[in-house]
């Protein structure tokens, strides 16, 4: 949570290399690149390789690629600009696809207006992530969410989702792992995203109660998890009882 790791994160991630099962970092987080997300990961004292972390950057690219796409018009931050170029796709201003992520300042007035030109003239609109909010240490931050559903309402369009809960992101997750979504389970504190997404995709929802997760929002969402945790420390008794 913010810079603070979960206490017993790291016996959790080692345990399960331990026990040979494979696992994966899937973040909706779209305003900092996957190196940073890795130094964050590396400095809170948690195992990760570069391959094991999944974003919705990630995920865009293959779709752009996989679709014949070679360039996007991009609101989103530097940093997400620099992993998109690095995978080959091309960013410029005259491109037919439009991809919103969370572009922190750089969500001004000029900017979503540029963005509703765009769309409103027959640029297809992709949402990396459409997260209302995000926990940022002891507050909550307007995730990207806000502003992607300001340019569907504006433009009459619907966005083209990439990140969670996306079935093209939890299904990009099951081909990672190399793994069936009946042997899977999805560990989160976000009911929609992750949890919600998860089932969707056939993948078991480990909702933990530590970040977002209130007991309020869990009873509105109307989504079942399979499983509720104090936290990803208590993951390894889980697996345990499987």
């Amino acid at each position: 949570i913010g810079p603070n790791p979960i206490p017993g994160s790291d016996r959790t991630l080692r345990r399960l290399q331990e026990l040979g099962i494979p696992y994966r970092f899937l973040s909706n987080g779209t305003r900092s690149g996957r190196q940073k997300v890795r130094e964050k990961l590396l400095r809170l004292g948690l195992p990760v390789s570069d391959d094991q972390i999944l974003t919705p950057a990630t995920a865009v690219v293959i779709y752009l690629k996989e679709r014949g796409f070679s360039s996007c018009m991009l609101l989103s931050t530097e940093e997400l600009a620099a992993d998109i170029l690095a995978d080959g796709i091309a960013i410029t201003g005259e491109a037919p696809v439009l991809v919103v992520g969370d572009a922190w300042n750089g969500f001004t007035y000029a900017s979503m207006n540029q963005a509703f030109r765009a769309v409103m003239e027959g640029a297809l609109l992709i949402a990396l992530e459409k997260d209302r909010f995000w926990k940022d240490g002891d507050s909550s931050s307007l995730g990207a969410g806000a502003f992607v559903a300001g340019i569907e309402y504006a433009t009459g369009t619907t966005a083209q989702l990439m990140g969670k809960p996306s079935l093209l992101f939890y299904e990009a997750a099951l081909r990672a792992l190399g793994t069936r979504a009946e042997e899977t389970l999805m560990v989160g504190d976000d009911i929609m995203s992750d949890i919600g997404g998860a089932r969707a995709a056939g993948i078991t929802g480990v909702l933990v109660e530590t970040g977002k997760c209130n007991p309020s929002t869990l009873r509105q969402s109307g989504v079942i998890p399979g499983h509720i945790i104090p936290s990803i420390a208590s993951l390894p008794d889980l697996l345990a009882m499987l």
